[in-house]
C-alpha cells in the first residue's frame, strides 16, 4: 500500500497547485509524512484532520479543467452561431 505522503504528493501533482500555493503544499506533504511516521492513534487523528482541511483548501485552489464536455461544446457552438450572425448583420 502506498504511503499517505506518496498519495498526497500524487494528488497535489494532479491538482497543479504547487506553483500557486507552495506553502500549503509543503504543509500538506509534511503532515502526510508525519501521519506515515506516527504510531499514536490520537496524534494520527489530529494530523489526519489537519491534512484533510489543507487538501480541501488546495482542491478549491486548483484550476478548473475546461476539457471536452457537453456544456463546453454547446457554449462553443453558440459562440460560433453568434459570430456568424454578427458577421451577417454587418454585411460581411
Amino acid at each position: 500500500m502506498d504511503s499517505v505522503e506518496d498519495a498526497t504528493r500524487s494528488e497535489v501533482d494532479q491538482l497543479g497547485v504547487a506553483a500557486t500555493s507552495p506553502g500549503l503544499v509543503a504543509t500538506a506533504l509534511k503532515l502526510a509524512q508525519q501521519l506515515d511516521e506516527t504510531d499514536k492513534p490520537t496524534a494520527a487523528a489530529v494530523v489526519a484532520r489537519e491534512l484533510r482541511g489543507i487538501m480541501a483548501d488546495l482542491r478549491k485552489l486548483a484550476p478548473v479543467d475546461e476539457g471536452e464536455d457537453a456544456v463546453n461544446d454547446i457554449a462553443r457552438q453558440r459562440e460560433k452561431r453568434r459570430a456568424a450572425a454578427r458577421e451577417q448583420a454587418s454585411g460581411g
